[in-house]
């Protein structure tokens, strides 16, 4: 798949890749070994019949290929562009095995761009069913939740607390890995299936609680808002971001339009990224096209990085400059960030995640000279919600304690994404959020 060149997309926030053209698609799909038992579906966590959208591909029929994979993800252009598939379904495709696998995520994308541009269809939705069912939050735990039970014919009514649908996918994920009109048409694609959304609602305030716990059913997909920090000297600096924060006033809020738009981000020469994960990537891409030289600090090496591999790659090209094996000590400056001061590190034992442990190297200290600090060290469940909720189970980190359907501590209540798991993936949130409709239709069902 091309892609922009490094030097061009620094200065723009386009999209990065350019995607398949429909004669490279088909000659990637007749790669595919039509497996009889196809590794990839069980490899992907929403279960799209894989082999069968494929298949269609490869026979140039792009409108059955798009009708194979909405029926089970109505967001497929997004997880195209931001789906780990390296470590899902192409991270089992038996032709990894001798070649390259099979480019899922890549045929994915062309397949949903394609039908976003010729009159896309919508899946079957049953009879009214006379059940109403609230989803709060309208990230990707939240949006397919919603689908798929609009589907079962239930009423369904998303409450969101921002000004814009999408959750992460709009404040979170620049627009050069995910763009926004894409975004806001497969929200568009969720509605017309009878979704009606209600933005600017904050449970508890716009909305009560009771009345919230009134409806047939709850889904909770409030996500992981709840930034992470070192607890390092220097925090409460101005020039300080949590990765959460700097993105939001990016991507939702135009920072980078500022003054036309009322939300800026402070401006600086030299910035430090703090972080070795998909978000620091970000945090780092986008400082770098507001014209910072950037500096991403990783306490572990680059192999251990969990970032996707093309993230990195990417972040090099732009000019990103990494310091791996270092940790951050302290932030300097009196009002505002003067520098950073970090120590190198060793690795050592393997710890609990199975990677090595890092280690201070004595004597190895030094200071960077920079006017930002953003940490993307990761995130906890969002509480604002949670904690109105009398008698609702949370575990040691914030997160809503659920069943392995999704069944929280309340009859008729289910949660599903990042407020049950903690951080995950966009589509772990999917595959989630897909096993609680399942279990929210058929208690309905039943009543």
């Amino acid at each position: 798949m091309g892609e922009r060149p490094a030097e061009i997309r620094i200065h723009d926030f386009e999209e990065v890749d350019l995607g398949l053209t429909p004669d490279e698609a088909v000659a990637e799909a007749e790669r595919c070994l039509q497996c009889k038992k196809p590794l990839c579906v069980k490899g992907c966590p929403v279960g799209i019949d894989i082999p069968g959208f494929v298949h269609q591909v490869a026979e140039g029929n792009f409108p059955a290929a798009a009708r194979s994979l909405k029926d089970q993800n109505m967001l497929p252009a997004i997880c195209g562009r931001v789906c780990p598939q390296e470590t899902q379904c192409e991270g089992v495709c038996v032709l990894g095995n001798k070649e390259t696998p099979i480019r899922i995520g890549a045929l994915e994308r062309f397949v949903a761009d394609w039908e976003r541009q010729n009159n896309p269809t919508l899946p079957d939705v049953a009879r009214p069913t006379g059940k109403r069912v609230a989803v709060v939050g309208s990230g990707p735990a939240g949006l397919t939740a919603a689908a798929d039970l609009a589907r079962a014919g239930h009423a369904v009514t998303i409450f969101e607390s921002l000004h814009e649908a999408g959750g992460v996918l709009a404040y979170g994920i620049p627009a050069f890995r995910l763009p926004k009109d894409i975004v806001r048409a497969e929200i568009d694609q969720v509605l017309a299936l009878g979704v009606r959304l209600e933005k600017n609602h904050l449970v508890g305030r716009s909305i009560s609680v009771d009345e919230l716990l009134g409806y047939d059913a709850v889904f909770l997909a409030t996500g992981a808002g709840l930034p992470a920090f070192m607890g390092i000297p220097g925090e409460s600096i101005n020039g300080v971001y949590s990765a959460n924060e700097f993105l939001t006033r990016v991507n939702l809020m135009h920072a980078d339009a500022f003054p036309e738009f009322d939300t800026p981000v402070l401006p600086a020469d030299r910035v430090a990224v703090i972080g070795g994960g998909n978000v620091a990537m970000d945090a780092a891409r986008v400082a770098r096209r507001l014209g910072a030289r950037v500096y991403l600090i990783y306490r572990r090496g680059e192999e251990e990085m969990p970032a996707r591999r093309a993230e990195v790659l990417h972040a090099k090209e732009e000019g990103i400059e990494f310091f791996t094996c270092t940790n951050p000590t302290r932030i300097l400056g009196e009002q505002c960030v003067t520098g950073i001061e970090c120590v190198k590190m060793s690795l050592c034992d393997l710890d609990a995640s199975g990677r090595p442990s890092p280690e201070p190297i004595e004597g190895s200290e030094f200071t960077l000279d920079v006017d930002m600090v953003i940490q993307a060290i990761g995130t906890s469940p969002n509480p604002l919600l949670v904690s109105l909720i009398p008698g609702l189970e949370r575990g040691r980190r914030g997160n809503v304690v659920v069943d392995e359907n999704g069944r929280t501590s309340i009859p008729h209540v289910y949660a599903g994404g990042d407020i049950a798991t903690g951080a995950a993936t966009v589509i772990e949130a999917m595959g989630s959020a897909k096993r609680a409709a399942a279990a929210i239709n058929a208690m309905l069902k039943e009543e």
